[in-house]
């Protein structure tokens, strides 16, 4: 007999709830998120804002997830294979979303000529109504989290003075390699202390993020979303925000409650984007990755939009305190952000010539301070004070970095004294245990050496009144506690591991991350011979511009020369 030809196969929508059918504005669903894998999707609750018609033309979909199967439309254009041509498309607005949005949203929501909310991808955004970028409310995700949850972040207490981490043997000496890591849904140990995924030798980055993410007054201006508005697009050392909006949907994911293990693919995939020396699997220093991120994030948000050029100038001569005000004013001619509020001080730059005595003061700006590390007296601890001291006395440049002195019309090794002029807000101590030696046995190459003797540094209060030479505020004085460490062990900064004992800002206690595990500590247990990068915080008081608003209210210009403007009085016309 005649074969029986088989029936097309039964849509899977035709066998389950028909809840497409009947949806309406108001209702809602599950959207699965912009930059979610097909493979390990993540899901974020939305809100119906409007229903289209299946007459309608369709609209193109911009910022979902890149899920649907796509056909051709007879015109050489791949389109989305729509299930028995179905059409209909449905506006979504998806809160989790509205952080990865790179233009300020309005604060009243437009409409198009049509009555309808404009798509504001990806966080208010067209879906096919049919598709498998949304879902049934309530299919993988709960309205309400049972508060008696474990945390899934296991936890364990470091002994004070603990000995270094013993990292096991990577396959091709990439950490992190070997299978696809992603997010982990559970409560965390504590809101904002989650673990980090290491992405492939990434723990140089998962250090930093860990230290960074508790800057209060930065994270909290990120979540709150006023990033948004300071947003330099077209500022050329910038990345048009993109940087900026991923580091926000990063903060959004550690402080909502939702994770417990973080892979921050997007932050690290968007920094190697504009920064190719990061856009690999191998081991990078944590110190030029931390000054990488936060320049980056400041070009971001730079509230200068036209920059002039500003020379520097000379400030030998003239009184300390007008060419400090003077110094910071061409600064903020070209750099001004809230990293520039918090993040940014001022040090005084004295250079002497050898040979003529000829002298140049200047005056520089820094974001994070660099501390020789001194043979130690006694035993194998330094105190920090000693690497303090050191640094205000002062060096002899060597022939590497030598200074171009127009008297003797060559460059010399001059004697260069930095003193801090003031402090900012939030304070990085970089400890410099890489050294740079000539080896005669190895072809003459410059080898990079790591100096392990521990550093005795201040947990709860570091005060260093002694070592700045501007004038202090009673009210705020340079007085901090420390909050971040990031920590290495291996032999140089390329390789190794790192990992960061960290100060939650909300609970106030002691967290150690190693990459995706995280448990509980103290901040003495930091002091080992690994500590790399001091994060310290003021205690008492908030100085903008580590204290030089203050300063310049009130203060008269000057010229490059020193001298003030003199405004003169115009006289009285006599009648």
């Amino acid at each position: 007999g005649k074969l029986k030809s088989k029936s097309p196969p039964v849509p899977l929508w035709s066998r389950t709830s028909r809840w497409r059918e009947q949806i309406k504005v108001g209702d809602e669903v599950e959207v699965r998120e912009s930059s979610s894998l097909v493979q390990r999707p993540k899901w974020h609750r939305a809100t119906v804002l409007a229903v289209g018609r299946e007459t309608d033309l369709p609209r193109e979909l911009v910022g979902g997830a890149e899920l649907e199967a796509m056909d051709d439309n007879g015109h050489g254009k791949k389109v989305p294979l729509l299930l028995l041509n179905r059409k209909r498309q449905i506006l979504v607005e998806v809160p989790q979303e509205r952080l990865k949005c790179t233009s300020p949203l309005p604060t009243v929501r437009s409409k198009n000529d049509d009555g309808l909310p404009v798509a504001q991808p990806p966080f208010i955004r067209w879906v096919n109504l049919y598709s498998e970028e949304i879902c049934q409310v309530n299919t993988h995700q709960t309205r309400e989290k049972k508060q008696t949850d474990a945390p899934a972040t296991a936890s364990y207490v470091m002994e004070s003075k603990r000995e270094l981490v013993e990292v096991m043997k990577p396959f091709n000496n990439i950490h992190g390699s070997g299978f696809v890591r992603e997010s982990l849904r559970g409560n965390p140990i504590a809101s904002g202390t989650v673990g980090l995924h290491n992405l492939g030798n990434s723990c140089y980055m998962n250090s930093i993020l860990q230290c960074l993410n508790q800057i209060k007054p930065i994270t909290n201006f990120f979540l709150q979303g006023e990033y948004l508005k300071e947003i330099n697009k077209n500022n050329p050392l910038g990345s048009g925000g993109r940087i900026s909006t991923a580091y926000a949907s990063f903060l959004n994911d550690v402080w909502g409650n939702d994770y417990s293990i973080l892979a921050p693919r997007l932050l690290k995939q968007t920094v190697g984007s504009f920064a190719p020396q990061f856009n690999n699997n191998f081991q990078h220093d944590s110190q030029e990755f931390c000054q990488f991120l936060m320049d980056g994030l400041h070009e971001d948000l730079n509230r200068v939009k036209n920059k002039p050029y500003v020379e520097q100038f000379e400030a030998y001569g003239m009184e300390d305190r007008l060419a400090a005000e003077e110094s910071w004013r061409n600064h903020l001619k070209r750099h001004d952000s809230i990293f520039v509020d918090y993040t940014q001080g001022m040090h005084r730059s004295h250079l002497t010539c050898p040979g003529c005595g000829r002298e140049s003061v200047k005056f520089d700006v820094y974001s994070s301070i660099s501390l020789p590390l001194v043979p130690p007296k006694s035993g194998s601890t330094i105190p920090l004070k000693d690497c303090l001291d050191q640094f205000a006395a002062g060096e002899q440049l060597d022939e590497h970095n030598a200074w171009y002195c127009s008297n003797c019309k060559s460059h010399v090794c001059a004697l260069k004294l930095i003193t801090l002029w003031n402090t900012p807000d939030v304070l990085v101590l970089h400890l410099k245990r890489f050294t740079f030696e000539k080896c005669p046995d190895v072809d003459g190459r410059i080898l990079r050496r790591k100096i392990e003797d521990t550093v005795n540094f201040p947990i709860d209060r570091l005060d260093l009144t002694e070592y700045v030479l501007g004038p202090i505020d009673p009210n705020a004085p340079p007085i901090y506690k420390l909050f971040g460490v990031s920590e290495h062990s291996g032999t140089t900064a390329n390789t190794g591991h790192y990992t960061a004992t960290v100060r939650n800002s909300e609970d106030g206690n002691w967290y150690r991350y190693n990459d995706s595990n995280v448990g509980f500590t103290s901040g003495d247990a930091a002091i080992t011979g690994g500590a790399y990068l001091l994060f310290y915080q003021r205690i008492k008081g908030s100085l903008r511009w580590a204290g030089m608003e203050k300063e310049l209210n009130g203060t008269p210009n000057v010229d490059e020369d020193g001298f003030q403007a003199v405004v003169g009085k115009k006289k009285k016309n006599r009648r």
